[in-house]
């Protein structure tokens, strides 16, 4: 071993150990929370709504219209509060030095379920501070381990839904990998058997409740054989538990070019994916529901859920003073997502009825972004006049 590298190795191994400590007592806590939230035993959900920044807050806020209308007499009866939840801003982060600010995170706590805005994520060239993501730092500090995204297609045979691993794999320690020297940076991916576990269990548990005959784990477990390898054992290991369930395994590259075969795509319903491959694959997964403006997500923890558009803050639709055409369908499907997870799902499925037919069969307003379409506030008009 070269003797010149001795300073930058030193540094970066106690920089390893330290976060090695950090993920064994993270696998350590997860085991603590045994059981979900059951909405129904409790006397009041509190629904927080963040709207975030960029097109967020636009977007956000004609969700809450919606959520208001539907759950008016909930919320009359005080069973229901939604509760607005400021200082997500990109600024106001910036200014705090932190992903989520404190006090945003405490707000947070105090809600059951979250509809939350996009938020906007520094990279690296666009000057700004390295803050981690609000969506990552919010996944990790409430264990919303479940990124839940269903895609749906109808007359294309397209009826796929999405379990991608929400706090591990390479968004895990995003913000701390190590630059060793000026010549070699290194990141790090993570794969923990309880995290893994539960992702796959969660999936398989929607499969046979949903009556659904195939669930796909999709790797790249042939490469990255460390951690994908274990992923992909632990989800077979688990669909062992469901033999009235086929299981089948892909790699990510494969399964990107399956999805777009018309003939070979019909047969996929239930996919488990860690975290990087599940963000990559459900954006191309909506592009045929109309893309990413038009499909929601869940993010499932046993204690909090949060909801929201799969999409980005879009700031450059800001800059140009496009604001007010940005697409609320993202956010309205993510509202018809946690209506359902909430216990309410006869309202879920009249805001889903509705997005349906003006998005798919009437198409008598259409959103393009900017004048030459329907406005946030017309579009949400539009869908409210079919509840």
């Amino acid at each position: 071993m070269n003797p010149k590298y001795d300073g930058y190795v030193d540094e970066a191994v106690e920089k390893y150990r330290s976060l090695m400590y950090e993920q064994l007592e993270r696998a350590d806590a997860i085991k603590l929370t045994k059981e979900f939230t059951d909405y129904e035993s409790l006397d009041r959900i509190v629904i927080g709504v963040c709207g975030g920044d960029g097109i967020g807050p636009t977007i956000t806020a004609a969700a809450e219209k919606v959520l208001n209308a539907l759950l008016e007499e909930d919320i009359k009866n005080n069973k229901i509060e939604i509760k607005p939840i400021n200082g997500l801003t990109i600024e106001n982060r910036i200014a705090c030095g932190k992903a989520i600010p404190d006090d945003v995170m405490e707000e947070l706590k105090t809600c059951h379920v979250i509809l939350k805005g996009p938020t906007t994520t520094p990279h690296a060239g666009d000057g700004l501070p390295n803050i981690e993501s609000a969506n990552v730092m919010m996944r990790k500090k409430l264990d919303l381990f479940a990124n839940v995204r269903p895609v749906k297609v109808p007359a294309q045979g397209i009826d796929w839904t999405f379990f991608r691993e929400n706090t591990e794999g390479s968004y895990a320690v995003g913000s701390k990998g190590i630059n060793v020297s000026d010549e070699l940076a290194v990141d790090f991916c993570i794969t923990t058997t309880e995290g893994t576990e539960r992702i796959a269990r969660l999936a398989y548990e929607f499969a046979r409740k949903n009556g659904k005959k195939r669930v796909s784990i999709v790797t790249k477990a042939n490469v990255i054989k460390t951690t994908d390898g274990k992923f992909l054992n632990i989800c077979k290991k688990i669909g062992e538990e469901y033999p009235e369930i086929t299981t089948d395994e892909w790699f990510i590259d494969i399964m990107t070019a399956k999805l777009v075969d018309e003939k070979r795509r019909r047969d996929f319903q239930v996919f488990i994916l860690p975290n990087l491959y599940g963000d990559i694959i459900t954006d191309e997964a909506a592009e045929f529901q109309g893309g990413v403006g038009t499909a929601g997500s869940a993010n499932i923890g046993k204690r909090y859920a949060m909801f929201e558009a799969i999409h980005g803050s879009a700031p450059r639709m800001v800059e140009e003073g496009r604001a007010k055409y940005a697409d609320p369908c993202s956010m309205l499907r993510a509202a018809a997502m946690l209506l359902s997870h909430i216990g309410r799902q006869r309202e879920a499925d009249r805001l889903t009825e509705a997005l349906d037919f003006c998005m798919l069969t009437d198409k008598r307003l259409v959103i393009t972004g900017r004048d030459t379409g329907a406005t946030c506030d017309e579009y949400v008009k539009y869908v409210m006049e079919r509840l």
